[in-house]
């Protein structure tokens, strides 16, 4: 039954424990364990009368997944026979011992994570044992015949060693079932049998787990980076501009006031020079006017033989050359404009050979490499 107990816990709380992944280790740590059960000292008297109640305690810990140990203290009440007279005796006692634990389930398993565990235990220790009142009324009354039975207090060695099964409720508790073998002094229990006297203790109880280490965070595993390299072809317009030869015209107009004849304002001059400089093979026009509404054709045309003239010599004193210019007078028979102020006028035509940019698109293509990670 209690076997049948262990398995539905321990089922129970394994299913639990192993929905989540544990941020401890499970060894080493330590544990603080309270037990009851029964025990029986061998005699020749019948073993079924001589089983008595049995309490211990546990103070211990785990120095790796299979070896701990342990300071172990148990006991309560024994009890003795006598066939001839059919009586029994009881005594008590307490053993504490020193028990080394071997942790077979771990030892032969590379997992050391166990809903179940088989331990080994071997172990040595003091037995005291006390009120042996029950026995020495017996020799007293003349029932028995024990020359060895002690009085007061017995203390003697005990060697054992044991089995247990231990189930993993919870990260803290645990559930055992332990059987020990004891070997005792022979005076144990008031016989002599020139041999040591063996007790068989079975038990169950709990085992509460303390002082875990949590486990160091694992770092991210290395993943090797895997990397190609992609060539595609990219088209692109390349962009480049030629000289193309243009025929450029520069038209100037230089009013004049009344009986006026020189030509004002100088930027027109400047802007006239200014184009023959930047083209080839220029040609100068210069043709001046006077209008109708004032004076009469002779005055009329010395006027505008004067602005012509004066138009020429300013250009030429900046630099022009005279080759290139024709002049010519129209006086008042000639009227470009309808508003009559505006024929005292000098219109100056200049031509030539420029210049322009003129964009050239070319479709080319280019190799380029792409780095770019697959894995």
């Amino acid at each position: 039954m209690a076997a049948a107990l262990m398995l539905g816990c321990g089922q129970a709380a394994w299913a639990q424990g192993t929905t989540t992944e544990k941020n401890y280790k499970s060894y080493p740590h330590m544990f603080f364990g309270l037990h009851g059960g029964g025990q029986i000292t061998f005699t020749d008297y019948k073993p079924s009368k001589l089983i008595t109640p049995l309490y211990g305690a546990s103070l211990g810990g785990y120095f790796n997944p299979v070896v701990g140990t342990r300071l172990h203290v148990s006991g309560y009440q024994a009890k003795g026979g006598v066939r001839a007279i059919n009586e029994t005796y009881d005594y008590k006692y307490v053993t504490t011992d020193i028990d080394v634990i071997l942790n077979l389930t771990n030892l032969f398993s590379k997992k050391h994570d166990h809903l179940f565990n088989v331990l080994l235990f071997g172990g040595v220790g003091l037995n005291y044992a006390w009120d042996n009142d029950d026995m020495l009324a017996l020799n007293s009354a003349g029932k028995t015949h024990y020359s060895q039975a002690w009085d007061d207090n017995l203390l003697s060695h005990n060697a054992r060693v044991g089995m247990q099964l231990d189930v993993n409720l919870a990260k803290h508790v645990g559930l055992n079932l332990e059987v020990m073998a004891n070997s005792l002094s022979d005076k144990f229990n008031s016989k002599m049998s020139s041999r040591n006297d063996w007790q068989l203790t079975a038990s169950l109880g709990l085992a509460f787990k303390f002082a875990y280490k949590d486990k160091k965070a694992q770092p991210a595993p290395v993943v090797e980076e895997v990397w190609e390299t992609r060539k595609d072809t990219v088209w692109y317009d390349d962009v480049t501009y030629k000289n193309v030869p243009v025929q450029d015209k520069l038209e100037s107009q230089i009013y004049y006031n009344i009986s006026l004849s020189e030509p004002k304002p100088q930027a027109k001059i400047n802007e006239i020079v200014e184009f023959v400089k930047n083209h080839k093979n220029c040609k100068i026009s210069v043709t001046s006017y006077a209008d109708k509404g004032t004076g009469n054709p002779t005055i009329n045309m010395k006027y505008s033989e004067e602005r012509t003239k004066n138009v020429v010599d300013a250009l030429v004193k900046a630099g022009v050359d005279k080759n290139i210019i024709t002049a010519e007078s129209k006086g008042d028979s000639v009227q470009p404009f309808a508003e009559n102020d505006k024929n005292r006028v000098t219109i100056t035509v200049v031509t030539g050979e420029g210049t322009k940019k003129e964009k050239v698109v070319t479709k080319k293509f280019r190799i380029e490499e792409t780095r770019y990670r697959v894995k």
